[in-house]
């Protein structure tokens, strides 16, 4: 535990500062400057994380109307959307082996798709083909067997695409309706609507804005949340605490500069961030939740009568703690009870409490479990249902939540079943369905023949690559949308044909769409236009695409599907058949963007049966320490296991990788193991030497050591690299996996 922490890595006093005003010098000051900020100050969501800004109050907006809320994933995000076309003869110069040698960076800076292109079984290149084609390969592909047709998406599409591609999957008969989030914030989303009946942050930035105390767990938000450090920054101004949980000491989570206080940022060297810091066992959350429970007890900081009103089962989650000893505690948490106990006192003793987090709590074996410990801990401090406080996922990318809320998910809502049933006219098919890794397992078992990815890189998300190649490679027909070229559109080759259909980035759409953040805001994007014209460009909307494949596989039924092109009309089915979007019916109309309605509590009654949460017990983790003998090495060989964890650089956004090093982290290039300098000299490892890494799946070789601020026995190295390394295992009540907590042999 930190108390007031005072470190200093790789020469960086905070997170943020010059280096960030540096980055947008750099960029704003380019050939391309004009365009970026005529892009930044357009009326349509931020690209990047699902904290961005944006929509009908401009730009540098958030949905509260404050100003200077951009960040710098923004300007990557979008630099990155103004890159020229793909040349015309480029396929024909390099063939698919030379391109498979790229890497997730260099496969971005090729530039924009701009026409669509084929790579057919047999062939060494890809080839461009005619919409005309596209269509009717497409169309031949998803009319097979629908328990042999699946769909994959990403957030950085529209809420209305993601309507349209459940809705046309749906109209088939699959449920194959498998979403990136299933490998982040699925835990999330079943463990809260377990407990409070809705699956979202019961959060809205207002009441964030009214809270004393932030718990995050399990987050790096400088890099990949960036916004979210002002407000925390304000927190502290009006004298609140940030305690942040990590096994992992991220300077800008310690402290960080933020352009939107430019007075602190560069007068000062930042703004002050933690209050305490503690660094578990990865994979060990529910260990120190239960012990936090266990401390408030014991310093009589429950809310009994708030529990007794509002709660069920509440008394089976105090006796679980109050049973458990310390001694089993901390040893599976790693942290002492003195810590437990100061940590305990601050949350007990706040008004309003905050519990928010990222993927380093739900990509575990028990994420599910570790999502319903924090929110019995948020419950049995009265910290659920009201304003200021409550439980707060933070999502990835932009419109991930909106995918889930439009019925992306082998999970539908019986409300939403039931209205789309009468839509189409027929029962649905809501029985099993592939989730994520469900689809690459049955892929790889030869029962899946047509895969439409709209967006994402299913190749590189997953984690053993070498699997997801393979299962890949026993589609016979897969269709990637895109905007720019990925690892998965040369890895992730199907057996007889692969496409890449091109369309238009969010701010380019010929016709309105619409967005929702992470806190339950939906945002309505403006019209735009594209810097990619004919004749060089050959693009389409996302809708266009869609609905002209819906029309080919249905025809006129079982609804009006090329009607369906225009957005306003996809609103307004969508305001008759989504709970809490009634709204976006009329957006059209009155411009005003809304909070979703029944997701933010501010009084605590919740859409449950019964009107109040279900607190359900979750038994400490049984973590095992890698042994030698796990990856077949004698006991007298040298080097050291450690518990991996994935994740991004700071110069990233999901697999996209914009810069290949992480100055904050030390960290000069994408193919470094962080690790605890005591660690190295238990193994004999010097700083910078070159180590193999070895998994369960696969090993890295010539990896350098980076010493860094990270837990005894723990490492990092960077997504999606380091997916050749692991097998997934998999939380089975969400089919995420545990990206964070992966055994490897370094030597």
């Amino acid at each position: 535990m930190i108390n007031k922490p005072e470190i200093e890595q790789n020469g960086q006093s905070s997170g943020g500062g010059i280096p960030l005003l540096q980055y947008w010098a750099e960029k704003t000051l380019s050939p391309q400057g004009l365009q970026l900020w005529q892009t930044l100050n357009h009326k349509s969501a931020c690209l990047a994380c699902a904290w961005g800004t944006g929509g009908q109050k401009g730009g540098f907006v958030n949905e509260n109307g404050e100003s200077l809320q951009r960040c710098m994933k923004s300007v990557e995000a979008i630099s990155a959307e103004l890159l020229p076309p793909i040349s015309r003869d480029f396929f024909q110069a390099y063939c698919i082996e030379q391109l498979q040698q790229l890497s997730s960076q260099e496969c971005d800076r090729l530039g924009r798709w701009s026409y669509p292109v084929i790579y057919r079984a047999g062939s060494a290149h890809y080839e461009r083909i005619s919409w005309e084609e596209v269509y009717e390969i497409a169309a031949h592909a998803l009319r097979k067997n629908p328990e042999r047709v699946a769909s994959y998406s990403s957030g950085r599409s529209s809420n209305e695409a993601a309507y349209l591609l459940q809705l046309m999957m749906r109209a088939k008969g699959s449920n194959n309706l498998a979403d990136c989030s299933d490998l982040c914030h699925a835990a999330s989303t079943v463990g809260l609507k377990q407990v409070f009946g809705s699956g979202t942050s019961m959060v809205s930035l207002e009441s964030l804005q009214h809270s004393d105390c932030v718990v995050l767990i399990g987050s790096n938000a400088p890099a990949n949340h960036p916004r979210l450090m002002n407000e925390l920054i304000k927190l502290r101004e009006r004298g609140g605490k940030v305690i942040i949980i990590n096994p992992q000491i991220e300077i800008g989570l310690v402290k960080f500069a933020s352009p939107a206080f430019p007075i602190k940022s560069l007068l000062r060297g930042g703004s002050d961030i933690s209050t305490l810091y503690l660094q578990p066992i990865p994979g060990s959350d529910v260990a120190l939740f239960v012990g936090l429970q266990k401390s408030l007890i014991e310093q009589n900081l429950i809310k009994t009568e708030y529990l007794s009103a509002q709660t069920e089962n509440w008394q089976a989650i105090l006796n679980y703690a109050q049973a458990m000893d310390w001694e089993t505690i901390s040893n599976t948490c790693g942290i002492s009870q003195e810590e437990i106990e100061a940590t305990a006192y601050l949350i007990g003793t706040s008004e309003r409490v905050v519990f928010a987090w990222a993927m380093g709590v739900t990509q575990q074996t028990n994420g599910v479990d570790n999502v319903c410990s924090i929110a019995n801990t948020a419950l049995i401090t009265g910290n659920g249902g009201k304003l200021g406080a409550g439980t707060m996922p933070i999502r990835g990318h932009s419109n991930v939540q909106g995918f889930g809320s439009m019925g992306v998910t082998v999970r539908l809502r019986k409300e939403i079943q039931a209205a789309l049933e009468e839509l189409l006219g027929k029962p649905l098919n809501v029985s099993g369905g592939y989730d994520t890794r469900a689809l690459i397992t049955a892929a790889d078992e030869g029962k899946v023949d047509t895969l439409f990815c709209l967006g994402g890189n299913i190749y590189a998300a997953n984690p053993d690559l070498t699997q997801a190649k393979r299962a890949l490679g026993k589609i016979e027909t897969i269709c990637y949308v895109a905007t720019k070229p990925n690892l998965g559109h040369f890895h992730g080759l199907g057996q007889k044909n692969t496409l890449v259909l091109p369309v238009f980035a969010r701010f380019e759409n010929p016709h309105r769409t619409t967005t929702e953040s992470g806190n339950n805001f939906v945002r309505l994007n403006d019209v735009g236009k594209s810097h990619l014209q004919a004749p060089d460009a050959d693009l389409v909307s996302e809708v266009e695409l869609l609905t002209e494949i819906a029309y080919r596989i249905h025809g006129d039924e079982p609804v009006n599907w090329r009607k369906l092109q225009d957005t306003q009309y996809i609103r307004q089915l969508i305001g008759k058949t989504i709970p809490g979007y009634e709204k976006i019916a009329e957006i059209d109309t009155t411009k005003q963007e809304f909070i979703i309605g029944d997701r933010i509590f501010t009084e605590p009654k919740f859409p449950t049966p019964t009107g109040k949460a279900q607190m359900f017990v979750t038994p400490l983790p049984q973590l095992k320490t890698p042994t030698k003998a796990d990856f077949g090495v004698g006991e007298d060989a040298p080097g050291i296991s450690l518990i991996l964890g994935t994740g991004r650089s700071y110069g990233q956004h999901n697999t996209v990788v914009y810069r290949p090093e992480d100055k904050y982290r030390g960290m000069p290039h994408r193919h470094c193991l962080l690790m605890n300098q005591i660690d190295g000299k238990k193994a004999g490892l010097a700083e910078h030497q070159r180590v193999t890494v070895k998994g369960d799946a696969g090993q890295l070789e010539n990896i350098e050591v980076i010493f860094g601020s990270i837990r005894e026995g723990v490492g990092f190295m960077f997504y999606p690299e380091a997916n050749i390394l692991f097998k997934a295992k998999i939380d089975p009540r969400c089919g995420t996996p545990a990206y964070k907590r992966v055994p490897v042999w370094v030597y």
